[in-house]
């Protein structure tokens, strides 16, 4: 927004400048100020960006087109006067004083255990929870999770299909925005991670989170460390400290030797180019739709299923749900901007330095991730303090707290924090824990206009 200012000492003649423009300023069209050019702000904190400093938008920023040196100062600048208010009743909240101590704490740390849970709401993938935990000072391994995160402990669909992505840059756990081409993201819930001994008695159910310490073989390595022996050995048993999460939140996430190989095959494979509307296949085109024509009269590749080194409570759900974005089925053509962020995504795909380390520029690979490999996730019952209760003759077993939680049926558990069971609702329901938004509230606030998203999400309720 341009307005016309009085003369003042701080207007400096210069030859090459006409005198009538020195009389106007320039001030960001989406930010609020008041009457004496002070910052109207929810919540006024130390990281709010200089006034008159050229702010870039969040999305340039998440797609590498634009270099910020501070990133915390950055983003938290940009949520500070994101954030609702009245807040949202009834949910938790995250300061933002208290969002960028977590970070500053963890960042550059090498005992640093941070995590992020992102609601992402993609055009093409669809929408989908993104579980990103870090490595090492710099980096988080990442996860993409079709339903989000488990939470009731008799669901009939307790495991999850984790889709292993890209190393992602730490930073990338400050971002929440939104772009017409890769749709909206929120901070779900955020806070530091533990990493938890393998239980040899887990499918008995009869240890406990209290001894952990107990049992643990190596206590005097850092969580980083910890992380990438289970990341190894295929097998991550972890506690989440959260936001929002209910406490003694724990999960398996294991990858069995079938889909460690599938995974690994697919990531040694040349990038594919989809097909375009009406035009010919280009490349490896009949591999990027599925599998569908890898040669006549080949049957396409099976699903891999688990094999016996599996360790979760239950066998894992058949059902594929995993995130391939190459092979998501087309959306209806929406004019040049959709064919361009389809180009976008290509171009990534076929960057060479960035398939072969599996890592975006800036982040470093220390865990020897491969991309898409497919991982279950799972609640741990056990150390959520679930027991297991024998039904009578011809009804399933179930599993209950034996303690005064097992009366709350979801929702406020204390300051706003989700208790068993509760279940993850999508774009519809789900709000930031740092702002209070909704998915389309982000879209609209980043101008984001006409976004339509992937049709056909549902949550599991049961």
């Amino acid at each position: 927004m341009a307005m016309k200012r009085g003369p003042g000492l701080e207007l400096v003649g210069n030859p090459f400048i006409k005198k009538r423009n020195l009389e106007w300023s320039l001030e960001l069209s989406g930010s609020t100020r008041d009457s004496d050019g002070s910052s109207s702000l929810d919540e006024p904190n130390e990281y709010e960006l200089q006034k008159g400093e050229a702010v870039p938008e969040a999305s340039a920023v998440e797609a590498g087109k634009t270099k910020v040196e501070d990133h915390l100062t950055y983003f938290a600048g940009l949520l500070a006067k994101a954030v609702l208010s009245p807040f949202p009743s009834g949910m938790p909240k995250l300061s933002i004083e208290g969002y960028c101590k977590l970070y500053e704490t963890n960042s550059s740390n090498p005992r640093g255990a941070h995590f992020i849970i992102h609601q992402h709401d993609h055009p093409i993938a669809g929408t989908h929870y993104d579980l990103r935990l870090q490595i090492n000072e710099t980096s988080s391994a990442s996860w993409a999770i079709m339903y989000g995160l488990p939470a009731d402990p008799n669901s009939q669909r307790l495991n999850r299909n984790a889709t292993e992505t890209r190393i992602h840059c730490l930073w990338n756990h400050l971002i929440e925005t939104a772009s017409a081409s890769t749709g909206s993201l929120l901070i779900w819930d955020t806070g530091t991670y533990t990493v938890l001994s393998e239980r040899e008695n887990s499918k008995r159910g009869d240890s406990t989170s209290e001894s952990e310490s107990e049992h643990d073989p190596s206590p005097e390595l850092t969580e980083q460390e910890k992380l990438h022996r289970a990341f190894q050995a295929r097998k991550i048993r972890i506690q989440l400290h959260g936001t929002r999460l209910p406490n003694n939140y724990v999960l398996n996430l294991r990858l069995t030797k079938s889909e460690d190989l599938a995974g690994r095959a697919r990531s040694s494979r040349a990038p594919t180019r989809r097909r375009r509307r009406g035009g010919p296949a280009q490349g490896r085109g009949a591999a990027a739709r599925g599998g569908r024509g890898r040669g006549k009269g080949k049957a396409a590749e099976p699903e891999t299923t688990s094999d016996s080194d599996a360790d979760s409570d239950s066998d894992p759900d058949p059902t594929d749900d995993r995130l391939e974005i190459i092979n998501a089925p087309a959306q209806e053509a929406r004019g040049e901007e959709e064919v361009s962020a389809m180009e976008k995504e290509i171009r990534e795909l076929e960057d060479a330095s960035v398939r072969r380390a599996n890592a975006y520029p800036g982040a470093a690979n220390s865990v020897a991730s491969v991309h898409q490999r497919r991982w279950y996730l799972s609640l741990d019952r056990a150390a959520c303090g679930f027991a297991r209760r024998r039904g009578a003759a011809g009804e399933k077993a179930v599993w209950e707290r034996p303690d005064a939680d097992a009366a709350e049926t979801g929702g406020d558990a204390g300051g706003g924090r989700l208790a068993f069971p509760f279940y993850v609702r999508g774009v519809e329901a789900e709000r930031s824990v740092l702002t209070g938004r909704l998915g389309a509230e982000v879209l609209r606030d980043e101008g984001v206009v006409g976004y339509v998203g992937r049709k056909g999400w549902r949550p599991v309720l049961k």
